[in-house]
């Protein structure tokens, strides 16, 4: 039965019997023991590094990364944030001495940090993998529980992550549940001690108000607009280099990428031409070509991209082809501000340029 097809109530008794096995773990105080996260984590390790081809692969199925952008974005990111944790894990856990005030002297006071409970990390499609496992590395390394729920859209890495992590790490205590919006739905009905969301505003709304319900805490990483700021007088090479890496990265499905270039002054014109050598260098003539460059997650996505398009001037790109979801590096020009693409987060490799007179 597909996670679509599952009866509402099924999801609902699976995720209230994964959470209270969770729990009564919790209970028992095994996961605060300092050994106990270390090993974890350790395990965590050894399965990014044995498992890295397999990993590699998966998002290559999912998103179209190349191997070296699935180790420097995901696998080996998740591995430096296993090996910063612990280095410094027994650093963050000693208990800090604190002021008293004077009403209560002579007494002494410290500041000891405690785990929380269970928790629940909803990962998005983008970086499936990192984002993830990099928010369990946390929650491990605070002691605590996890649910662990990878996108639905990137199946071919949660997949991978629904068959390894029981295989590797406490089965008592780290769970994994797949599936899309029913699963979903029925664990955020569920009362965890905290909730750590990545993904859109609207799904961290519903996330939120289904927290709210039980007081639970939420760490929420939604998305934005952000642009990048050329002003005259800018090495534009560089800086067409520094914006076209960080933008078209993961066929720009990042949060953090440039969604647009606000160009000061008379910087446009001659941006648009660096933006195009820039691209060249890094994905060549025909970057539907590059064993470098990604595809779109969906069809879906696809054509809400496609469809910003017609916003401006395409200065270069603007190729696509659904069947195998890819769109090329697309950089707009004489865009107006009040175009569609300037009103959502652009999430694609669509890169409009809006020329301001001044900061």
């Amino acid at each position: 039965m597909s996670p679509d097809t599952l009866p509402a109530d099924a999801a609902t008794t699976d995720a209230a019997a994964t959470v209270t096995r969770l729990n009564a773990t919790f209970a028992t105080g095994r996961t605060k023991s300092l050994a106990w996260r270390k090993a974890q984590l350790r395990a965590l390790r050894r399965l990014l590094v044995e498992q890295e081809a397999a990993f590699a692969d998966a998002l290559h199925t999912d998103l179209g990364k190349s191997p070296t952008e699935a180790h420097t974005t995901e696998i080996g990111f998740t591995i430096n944030e296993i090996d910063h944790t612990l280095r410094h894990l027994d650093r963050w856990l000693r208990p800090r001495r604190v002021a008293v005030p004077l009403a209560l002297q002579p007494a002494r006071a410290r500041t000891v940090r405690e785990p929380l409970g269970t928790v629940l990390v909803i990962a998005p499609w983008n970086y499936p993998l990192q984002l993830a496992l990099a928010p369990l590395v946390g929650a491990i390394a605070a002691g605590n529980c996890a649910v662990v729920k990878p996108s639905e859209l990137a199946p071919a890495t949660s997949a991978l992550i629904a068959h390894w992590l029981p295989r590797t790490l406490d089965r008592q205590a780290v769970a994994v549940v797949e599936g899309g919006v029913p699963e979903t739905t029925a664990l955020l009905e569920q009362r965890f001690d905290h909730v750590f969301y990545t993904g859109n505003g609207a799904v961290g709304r519903i996330v939120m108000t289904a927290a709210a319900r039980h007081l639970t805490p939420v760490t929420l990483e939604l998305g934005g607009k952000s642009p990048a700021v050329v002003e005259p007088g800018t090495d534009l090479a560089t800086a067409a280099r520094r914006i076209a890496w960080g933008k078209f990265m993961n066929a720009g499905q990042t949060c953090v990428a440039p969604d647009y270039v606000l160009a000061v002054g008379d910087t446009a014109t001659e941006l648009e031409a660096h933006l195009t050598a820039a691209i060249r260098e890094m994905y060549g003539t025909e970057p539907v070509r590059s064993p470098d460059y990604g595809r779109i997650v969906n069809e879906r996505h696809f054509d809400r991209l496609t469809a910003l398009l017609a916003d401006g001037r395409i200065v270069t790109g603007g190729d696509h082809d659904r069947a195998t979801r890819y769109l090329a590096p697309t950089v707009l020009a004489d865009v107006d501000p009040d175009a569609p693409v300037m009103r959502e987060e652009i999430f694609g490799p669509v890169l409009p340029i809006i020329r301001v007179p001044d900061l």
